[in-house]
């Protein structure tokens, strides 16, 4: 087992055990809670197979929503963004993107932010559009994309600085 794999394991299995242990059950004004699972998704390797990353984003997924008794919301959430993620990469880091030898070293703080920004946003418009499911609680979907998606954003960049992977 190569060393690339063993880091990514290590990294879903800490993941995991700190949202279901931990971030489910903050609360932070009675109902923001980080998914800092998420940036499992802004860490794995850019240019591995994409069958494999779609598989690992589903399991990722899945398993939190096992332990969180939430009905598939956090697998088709994260699988989602995992299908996506491409796209939101060539939007934050234009033409460099489609190169070979592309890297988030060759990129500037305020594109890696915006690229986890998207990330975090698209992940919790799905999960709280199908957890919600209502337009007449539009108010109460925004201020909860909004208010979790600020809190995500601010502890992913706060894992990111403490836990940044060397190599990508």
């Amino acid at each position: 087992m190569n060393s690339q794999l063993a880091i990514n394991i290590v990294r879903f299995v800490l993941l995991v055990l700190g949202q279901v242990l931990i971030f489910n059950h903050m609360n932070f004004l009675g109902f923001i809670n980080p998914m800092i699972y998420i940036i499992f998704l802004y860490w794995y390797p850019i240019r591995k197979n994409r069958a494999v990353f779609m598989i690992v984003a589903f399991s990722l997924g899945f398993v939190i929503d096992i332990f969180s008794d939430s009905m598939a919301i956090h697998a088709l959430a994260t699988l989602t963004i995992a299908y996506l993620r491409p796209l939101i990469m060539r939007f934050c880091f234009g033409i460099n993107y489609e190169f070979q030898t592309f890297s988030f070293k060759n990129t500037t703080r305020v594109q890696r932010i915006t690229f986890l920004s998207f990330l975090i946003v698209a992940h919790h418009l799905i999960f709280f559009g199908i957890e919600i499911l209502s337009f007449s609680h539009i108010l109460l979907l925004l201020k909860k994309l909004v208010m979790t998606s600020i809190l995500t954003l601010f502890v992913c960049l706060l894992f990111s600085s403490l836990f940044a992977p060397q190599s990508e």
